[in-house]
């Protein structure tokens, strides 16, 4: 049976201090004792096995035990998404991007663009579930809203931008080769990019792209995009 995983901001010490929130789901939920074993990751490639050491439901203490280091993917995935009217949309595409290995998660103000709140902590803390779920060890950066101008400034190799209108365009999955620096593809909000910002990132280096026959909903086509730029 696997172990337990968890994740904690800090894993660099040999005894740490689970805060009061994992506390409580490790020992009144799972009813984990003493001596018992569970494993922990920081987020930044660092996993390792932790053993119980004070069973204290709001203060539960682990001594650190094997650690290992996965090292970071070579070519990392950026996808900068409109933020969308309906929430929960748009933190099912968070959560789903992560299980499929995203890297870097940009959301978008575009022209368009409907503003609604942006909670970091609890979309921050839905990729820290969702990585954990998948059993990862990397936890995607997830950024506060970036103005669509500031996005065209990116250095970034090779970049995207998927749009409806007509015109000139190949499917995304026709387009995609390794490079070292990463991939980054900007996804509208509900009624597309507008004509200027279109002309705009095509200015900047942008490839227009498709990605497919069908127009798709904002978080449907990051999560098209997420799968096919994480399995080029």
């Amino acid at each position: 049976m696997a172990l337990p995983y968890f994740f904690v901001v800090d894993i660099s010490s040999n005894a740490i201090t689970l805060d009061e929130d994992t506390s409580k789901h490790v020992i009144s939920v799972l009813r984990m004792k003493k001596g018992e074993a569970l494993l922990l990751t920081d987020g930044k490639g660092t996993k390792a096995t932790a053993t119980i050491t004070d069973d204290n439901r709001k203060r539960c203490e682990v001594q650190i035990g094997d650690r290992s280091t996965e090292p970071p993917v070579t070519s990392k995935v950026s996808i900068a998404i409109s933020l969308i009217k309906n929430a929960s949309r748009f933190e099912w595409f968070l959560e789903k991007a992560t299980e499929i290995g995203v890297t870097e998660i940009i959301p978008l103000l575009c022209d368009r663009t409907e503003k609604e709140k942006f909670r970091y902590e609890r979309l921050n803390g839905i990729l820290i579930s969702a990585m954990l779920q998948s059993q990862q060890c990397w936890l995607p950066v997830l950024h506060e809203p970036v103005p669509f101008a500031k996005i065209l400034e990116t250095s970034i190799e090779q970049k995207f931008i998927a749009h409806c209108e007509k015109g000139v365009k190949q499917q995304l999955s026709s387009k995609l080769t390794k490079v070292s620096t990463g991939q980054l593809i900007l996804i509208g909000p509900e009624g597309d990019f507008t004509e200027s910002e279109i002309k705009s990132a095509l200015a900047n280096g942008f490839q227009p792209v498709a990605l497919g026959n069908t127009r798709l909903r904002t978080e449907t086509a990051g999560i098209v995009a997420a799968t096919l730029l994480c399995n080029s």
